[in-house]
């Protein structure tokens, strides 16, 4: 077993699950701190796996996580508030508290998770603290790695699974505004490979990477490459971001919604990595495609 312990908090979520599994590959054994212990997935044969109950609000439960670790990755993150779970409390107070703890610890490395667009001065609520929390995490950790990566997709993601059901089962199909909106689709794969790569000692530090997969698309030619693979000529028609706040804002209240306001908010600006900085050429891993992912989906029916 590889004696560098990496602490992944949120290693039971669809980013943590995948990092958990890229570990081993860079001779790191992960720990996965989470609230659903319940959940951990099975460890790859010939590895082993810890799991830690902890909550990353709880800041003896934190201490206990990162107590030996060899680096900490934090992939929690939060897309709709429900009571004392903020966005603030979440992506900021809790960012900062893991990264004053893991310094606290000794720990080499810690990957902060963010995403593309992190803004501390945006207007919305949501990217805004996303941007509050990268500087926290800064503050806290002289040395804190960023992994800001577009919209991810995968084979078991929200994102491309639910543009084929619908399309699949619509004639006709919505647009975030005039589907004009530039995304950058990321592999979930890349990522966790990618965070795993930067762990090592010898990768850059500190630094910001931002990563986004090979091709850029409106949401309009993202909507019509996957209709195309699927074989559907849907009618896409505009709608206002005014009645998507409004939805999203009514679905909220209905348990396991797949709107929700942020997600407009983030569908409202590009989502591109900038040119300039770090990204998967400096970690030596060509993006792959989102058909690959498509295929997966398809195959599942």
């Amino acid at each position: 077993m590889a004696d560098r312990i990496v602490t992944v908090f949120g290693g039971t979520g669809f980013l943590g699950r995948h990092v958990v599994r890229h570990l081993p590959g860079q001779s790191l054994s992960a720990r996965i701190a989470s609230r659903h212990p319940d959940r951990v997935p099975s460890p790859s044969q010939g590895t082993a796996l810890q799991s830690i109950l902890a909550d990353i609000n709880d800041e003896d439960a934190v201490a206990a996580a990162v107590a030996g670790a060899y680096g900490v990755v934090n992939a929690v993150s939060l897309y709709v508030e429900r009571g004392a779970e903020t966005f603030h409390a979440v992506h900021v107070e809790g960012a900062e508290r893991l990264a004053r703890q893991a310094q606290r610890a000794g720990v080499e490395r810690l990957v902060h998770v963010s995403g593309i667009g992190a803004d501390a001065t945006s207007g919305s609520l949501y990217i805004r603290n996303r941007g509050e929390g990268e500087l926290a995490v800064q503050a806290a950790f002289a040395n804190a790695i960023i992994i800001r990566p577009a919209v991810m997709f995968g084979r078991d993601d929200a994102f491309l699974n639910t543009l084929v059901k619908l399309l699949k089962r619509l004639p006709a199909c919505p647009m975030f505004g005039r589907g004009l909106t530039r995304l950058q689709p990321v592999y979930v794969e890349d990522v966790a490979e990618a965070i795993a790569r930067s762990l090592q000692p010898t990768a850059t530090n500190p630094v910001t990477y931002e990563l986004g997969g090979p091709l850029v698309y409106t949401y309009e030619e993202l909507l019509k490459a996957v209709a195309d693979r699927l074989g559907k000529k849907p009618v896409l028609f505009p709608v206002p971001f005014p009645i998507w706040h409004g939805l999203a804002r009514i679905g909220e209240m209905l348990p396991g919604s797949p709107l929700s306001r942020n997600q407009v908010e983030l569908m409202e600006v590009d989502t591109v990595a900038s040119t300039g900085m770090s990204g998967f050429d400096a970690l030596g891993i060509a993006p792959q495609p989102i058909e690959q992912a498509l295929e997966q989906i398809l195959a599942r029916g």
